[in-house]
């Protein structure tokens, strides 16, 4: 279970970066690789939000060693 939302958080970091990058190209203009960011920002974030749900999902459960 750590895994996935250790897993989880590195999902989001990836999709914060993507979307600073995303804004710095879109800022100087460069709509096209700012919009290619904006994407990529977009799949990071909602392979984070899955990888959440099944933490989530996973945390009250009771597993043996």
């Amino acid at each position: 279970m750590h895994d996935l939302h250790r897993r989880a958080a590195e999902e989001h970091e990836r999709a914060a970066h993507a979307h600073r990058t995303a804004a710095e190209h879109n800022e100087k203009g460069d709509n096209a690789t700012g919009n290619w960011h904006s994407q990529r920002a977009l799949e990071f974030s909602d392979r984070a939000h899955e990888l959440a749900k099944e933490a989530h999902s996973k945390s009250g459960q009771v597993v043996s060693l």
